[in-house]
């Protein structure tokens, strides 16, 4: 054992354990029940408004493009000025862009609203950096995997709840709950002691973040467009190309800055590269193809060749249901990661995620092969949720925590877009003539662009040394020892 890890176990948390980690929690929950909780609201708000689907897809759209850019840029913020402080800050204006989204009476306003809230994207590394940092070393890798699990089953409540308040009440509810949850979530932050690992410098180069956010927010505005607009049109290769231009320009600026936003130098290590590739390939497959292609599966027509006629609301609560399996399974999956490391988990998650496309492909035409193989995704999904930001916390310094797991949420969220659009083009590829109903073929395309991806995985997480890195503690936590 470290002397590191001895000198981390030795000390007394300012707050009992189980109130940081529900603190911490529920601030994720926000951001979590955020990022779903307009998808129901958008037929409504589309009559309401008077509006097409386009421009009210704008609704999910800029809380997607600003949440990616704030999960790097909060994180690194955290990690200098304090990861608490910035957690509570963050929660106080989405709590703003829910009041700006409800009493505004337009789409427009609606939409910038959405936007405000999308800081809240940046609450989950914070929540990690938190974890690490006010934690003895045995209990970070549980908490992580408790954190992570909770977003899961925050994001599969938003469409439930938000169903409930549209049926009884209106939409704008959705709005009300979600300011009020961000309130209490942020006089609940107050509880969490102050941060004491901060990065070395306060200086930062602010042009890092203005390349940065616009670069990834035109990377993923031309991925989750091409359903509508296709792979080859000129607005999809105008916005990746574009974006990924200026990522290089960021990229080699932040190179040659003495104080960088996000310190790319991080990800030189062996174990960082190999762990942001496989949340590339996991994102595309399990995390991003899966869950989309289950919802199509259960709400297609039965008379359609793969479909079970399911209505948006049942799937809903079959998604629901997965998801809590999936939080429960979350402390198991960071004992694991806790004993044996997170590597182990990552294999875990990805073998399971190969089950789950195999059983998949064989037991789609019924709602129950459908549920027994969503008890492999549901596993797989728990284990790697917690292994991806674990094994960054393993690897990165205690003061670029956020930093470092806030790049792995953007990876985790461009990739997961580019799952979903794969799956479209797959299953648009091959379609009952006369219909707008994919073949059995298309689907069969689907699983196994799903299984290979997690191969992928597997074999990287082989790649990854197990271990921890040696890393100094720091002097004010060494002092509390």
């Amino acid at each position: 054992m470290s002397s590191h890890q001895t000198i981390r176990d030795s000390v007394r948390p300012p707050r009992p354990i189980p109130v940081i980690i529900a603190v911490l929690i529920l601030a994720d929950v926000v951001s979590a029940f955020e990022s779903s909780m307009m998808f129901n609201a958008l037929p409504r708000i589309i009559t309401d408004f008077r509006t097409t689907p386009v421009d009210a897809s704008w609704v999910l759209t800029a809380f997607v493009l600003v949440a990616a850019a704030s999960a790097a840029v909060c994180g690194r913020l955290g990690d200098i000025y304090g990861r608490r402080n910035v957690i509570i800050a963050l929660l106080l204006i989405s709590m703003v862009g829910s009041i700006v989204s409800v009493s505004t009476g337009t789409l427009t306003g609606v939409i910038i609203g959405r936007a405000v809230q999308g800081v809240s994207g940046g609450i989950l590394p914070l929540c990690f950096g938190m974890a690490r940092e006010t934690l003895p070393e045995k209990y970070v890798p549980v908490a992580t995997a408790m954190i992570a699990g909770a977003a899961m089953l925050a994001a599969a409540s938003g469409n439930i709840i938000a169903g409930a308040l549209i049926d009884n009440l209106s939409w704008h509810y959705i709005f009300v709950v979600a300011a009020v949850v961000a309130l209490v979530s942020a006089a609940a932050c107050c509880l969490l002691p102050r941060s004491t690992v901060l990065a070395d410098t306060r200086r930062v180069s602010w042009l890092g973040s203005v390349l940065f956010a616009p670069a990834i927010a035109l990377v993923l505005y031309g991925v989750n467009e091409t359903p509508s607009w296709g792979w080859i049109d000129a607005r999809t290769i105008g916005c990746v190309v574009g974006g990924l231009l200026l990522l290089l320009l960021w990229a080699l600026r932040e190179q040659r800055t003495e104080n960088p936003m996000i310190n790319l130098r991080l990800f030189a290590e062996r174990k960082l590269t190999l762990t942001m590739l496989a949340t590339a390939a996991l994102a595309i497959g399990p995390l991003g193809a899966t869950g989309f292609l289950l919802q199509i599966i259960m709400q297609t027509p039965e008379d359609a060749p793969v479909g079970l006629g399911l209505s948006a609301t049942d799937a809903g609560w079959v998604s629901f249901c997965i998801a809590i399996f999936g939080f429960l399974l979350s402390p198991v999956s960071g004992r694991i990661a806790s004993r044996a490391g997170a590597r182990r988990s990552l294999i875990i998650g990805s073998a399971f995620g190969v089950l789950n496309a195999v059983a998949l492909a064989l037991l789609y035409s019924s709602l129950a092969g459908l549920i027994f193989s969503t008890v492999f995704l549901t596993v797989a999904t728990s284990f790697i949720l917690s292994s991806l930001p674990t094994l960054v916390i393993e690897e990165a310094p205690a003061e670029n925590t956020s930093e470092a797991t806030g790049l792995n949420v953007v990876v985790r969220t461009a990739f997961t877009g580019v799952g979903t659009s794969l799956t479209t083009l797959l299953l648009s590829m091959s379609l009952v003539a006369g219909t707008s109903f994919s073949t059995r073929s298309a689907y069969l395309s689907v699983f196994v662009l799903i299984g290979v991806c997690c191969l992928v995985a597997l074999a990287l997480a082989f790649l990854i040394r197990p271990g921890l890195r040696s890393a100094a503690v720091p002097a004010a936590m060494a002092s509390r020892a």
